[in-house]
């Protein structure tokens, strides 16, 4: 089964309740596990994603995939959201990202600013509201003092919150690298310990150096991995990052694997967007069967 997540939650437990409901049973295949479609790439890329897809530089079309193909939620920033999203209320959960950064500046400093408010979540009728956490990042002082604020404000107003948590920095870099194993289960657990509802994490790789600590500098499988990322994360759900557009069979796969470990589900893009629709709806489904099947071999 998946993580469960649906209970009391302070003074505003209800709408906190109720919001990841919505989200969970209400929409997508309606039986707790999660399909996220996140469209914030074009402040976070700027238009190279689109540059082969130019219908995807239209929020309108990827808010209509997102409702047709069945998706739990659809991830925009303030300005999509406020321009595009009205028209699509009720028809599929908003996730409100409200801080976020351009590409062009390296991620040796990485900070992602405050870009909206909770209180504007509010106001678009969103579900949730999603947070980019860089771990280990040098100014990751400014980092946890804003993510403090904004955990204060979700918990007043009963928003889930949602933590895209990522690993940067040189001493990220000099204990195994930004997918290590190591530094994927440091952001889970970190997001975890701060509050999150939700933690988004890219998927970890066995690989490690001379200054990674121990227990990781060992082989560990894939499922051992993700396993180790669902125990660091304790109640808060995981998502793991469909990333780039990739093949089917791999994408499809690497779903499987996270639902057997106990993920929750998956954000998933590039894979869906950077394609045709007809192919793009098809592959929802799969995703979806992808999650189940996952799900059940974890508990037979």
């Amino acid at each position: 089964m998946p993580q469960t997540a649906i209970g009391s939650h302070g003074t505003a437990g209800a709408g906190r309740a109720v919001r990841l409901h919505r989200m969970l049973y209400r929409h997508g295949a309606g039986d707790g596990r999660a399909v996220f479609i996140p469209y914030d790439h074009g402040l976070e890329h700027g238009p190279r994603d689109f540059a082969d897809h130019p219908q995807a530089a239209d929020p309108s079309y990827v808010l209509r995939l997102a409702v047709d193909a069945g998706a739990n939620g659809v991830v925009l920033h303030i300005g999509a959201a406020q321009q595009f999203f009205w028209e699509y209320a009720g028809e599929v959960p908003l996730i409100l990202k409200i801080n976020g950064k351009t590409e062009i500046p390296p991620d040796d400093r990485a900070f992602s600013p405050a870009t909206a408010t909770v209180e504007e979540a509010v106001r678009l009728g969103a579900d949730a509201v999603g947070y980019t956490l860089y771990v280990g990042s040098p100014r990751q002082d400014e980092d946890l003092a804003q993510l403090g604020r904004v955990r204060e404000d979700a918990q007043r107003f009963g928003m889930p919150l949602i933590v895209w948590s990522y690993p940067r920095g040189s001493a990220v870099a000099a204990r195994g690298g930004r997918e290590s194993f190591y530094a994927i289960d440091y952001a889970a657990r970190a997001a975890a310990e701060l509050g999150a509802d939700f933690v988004k994490l890219n998927w970890p790789q066995a690989r490690w150096r001379d200054e990674t600590p121990q227990p990781y500098r060992e082989p560990r499988s894939d499922s051992e991995m993700l396993a180790a990322l669902v125990r660091s994360a304790g109640r808060a759900l995981v998502l793991v990052s469909g990333g780039a557009k990739t093949g089917d069979d791999e994408l499809l796969a690497k779903t499987a694997l996270a639902a057997g470990a106990g993920a929750t589900g998956m954000i998933v893009g590039r894979n869906l967007w950077q394609r045709e629709r007809g192919e793009a709806l098809s592959l929802m489904a799969r995703l979806r069967e992808s999650l189940a099947t996952g799900a059940g071999r974890a508990n037979p």
